[in-house]
């Protein structure tokens, strides 16, 4: 064993793709028959859906709040060019060193930089969902820099070497036998335990001791304030405040969509996020970060940088049809109440994003080419828009996507990355000979008197109809054969 107390943690920088978009179906399979996965999520579903309702439990209560983060969302969005210019510049005022990442691949460069310009061998992470989408950890591991997670839910699935399962609450699949089977077996010296608070404990130790000696710590930002430079950071652990304050130098990275134009913008938003996320009025802790330490103060990190990550974000920005899914607040909600992500849980999915939500994000973060599946992940019941705080219409989205899977760009429209991609010729050209037909009377009633002749012949296997129905086979006789005379003729 590793004498270093985090040095297992490294487990996690296996390569991340351990499980595959591409394969959802085979992994929704495999989780929808683990009934203690099913039966973890279900609990876990209904106490988070509980905690919500706690907060919302009129309808007059939740609408009106909703609309008003809704129009902040977009507004914020009609203008993102405008206010991220904005934003550049105040930051900039402020000391802040602003970094622009097209892709992942040049957002890891620009971590790598800061860390050997700081001589840091370690980065210390609060929770950062962006950072899981760049796959930070596994990218700064094959450069020599080690990551540590200091999220407890983060810390927790580091060491299983697993992509968080939930945006949320990263370790919701695991339970407290496996936690502690977990800290026993990769944490020197920790004893085996399943009580909470001692589990808990463990993680605190050994995590509190990194955080004196990183030259670097990473966070997220929850919202970006145009107007003031400002980096607002929601959390309640206090693990993001000890990332952002400690060490010599603080970086954090978001989606360029985060921004909005006041600060007064925040404040509905931050009422949704919370309410909606973990049942809670307020967090813990609401970090305002304006820059770095300044001459006389005591504390805080002597360099600040921001990460601003686009990875597909102005293609959905682009398309008004999209644009709606850069609303996101990242609550969870929509996952927490969903049918099919409560039965298969986050990891299926194959994606820094689950549910829901990364069924209409991720297409635009990797392509249609290995998400084309996640859009049809959903029974379209609109659980997900009735509780989405800043009013995405996701069934709506995953239909768009279901259909730009199949089907090129229109005429005039720029196409998704990977559009038609799920593009069947047996099923266009079957869906051409229909239309032919249905424009051709006669035809169509030649073609279906053919068929009915062969109606034995009719295959007893058809795709994936039969995959759960009783196949298609037509009957004997029409509806209007079966009229009585004079009914037919009128």
């Amino acid at each position: 064993m590793n004498a270093s107390p985090h040095a297992d943690a490294q487990a996690g920088t296996a390569p991340l793709h351990f499980v595959d978009p591409r394969r959802f179906k085979e992994n929704a399979h495999a989780a929808v028959n683990d009934a203690h996965l099913r039966a973890s999520f279900r609990g876990a579903m209904d106490f988070l859906q509980a905690k919500r309702a706690s907060h919302f439990s009129e309808a007059d209560t939740f609408e009106p709040l909703r609309h008003v983060g809704e129009a902040i969302r977009r507004y914020s969005l009609s203008r993102l060019p405008e206010l991220l210019e904005r934003l550049e510049r105040n930051l900039l005022a402020n000391g802040v060193q602003v970094h622009w990442a097209s892709t992942p691949a040049e957002a890891n460069a620009i971590f790598l930089a800061i860390a050997r310009d700081a001589g840091a061998r370690r980065l210390v992470k609060g929770k950062s969902m962006v950072s899981e989408e760049i796959e930070l950890n596994h990218r700064m591991a094959e450069q020599g820099v080690d990551c540590l997670e200091s999220d407890m839910g983060e810390y927790i699935v580091q060491l299983a070497g697993e992509r968080p399962s939930h945006i949320i609450m990263p370790a919701i699949h695991k339970t407290k036998q496996q936690i502690a089977e977990l800290f026993a077996e990769r944490i020197p010296d920790a004893p085996y335990t399943e009580d909470v608070d001692a589990l808990i404990a463990i993680g605190r130790r050994v995590l509190r001791n990194e955080f004196r000696d990183a030259r670097v710590g990473v966070s997220g930002v929850n919202f970006l304030v145009a107007e003031t430079g400002t980096l607002c950071l929601v959390e309640n652990e206090g693990n993001g405040r000890m990332c952002t304050t400690v060490p010599d130098v603080h970086v954090a990275i978001t989606g360029i969509e985060k921004v909005v134009e006041r600060f007064e913008h925040v404040l509905p938003l931050f009422n949704l996020l919370t309410r909606s996320a973990t049942g809670q009025a307020v967090t813990t802790y609401f970090n305002v970060i304006t820059g770095p330490r300044r001459t006389g103060e005591l504390d805080g990190p002597r360099a600040v940088h921001l990460v601003l990550l686009d990875n597909g974000r102005t293609q959905a920005w682009r398309d008004a049809t999209f644009r709606e899914t850069l609303q996101c607040i990242r609550c969870g909600a929509c996952m927490n109440h969903c049918p099919v992500y409560a039965r298969i849980g986050g990891l299926a999915y194959g994606t820094t994003y689950p549910g829901p939500i990364g069924s209409i994000i991720s297409p635009h973060l990797l392509g249609l080419e290995p998400t084309q599946a996640l859009p049809t992940a959903s029974s379209l019941c609109g659980a997900c828009a009735e509780v989405c705080p800043v009013g995405i219409p996701i069934p709506d989205l995953l239909m768009q996507l279901r259909h730009a899977a199949r089907h090129e760009a229109l005429p005039g429209h720029l196409p998704l990355a990977g559009q038609g991609e799920a593009r069947d010729w047996r099923e266009a050209l079957a869906w051409k000979a229909w239309a032919w037909l249905s424009e051709r009377p006669a035809w169509y009633a030649r073609a279906i008197r053919i068929a009915r002749a062969l109606r034995a012949l009719t295959p007893t296997r058809q795709a994936g109809w039969t995959a759960h129905r009783t196949p298609l086979k037509l009957a004997p006789k029409g509806l209007r054969e079966r009229l009585p005379q004079g009914v037919r003729r009128g």
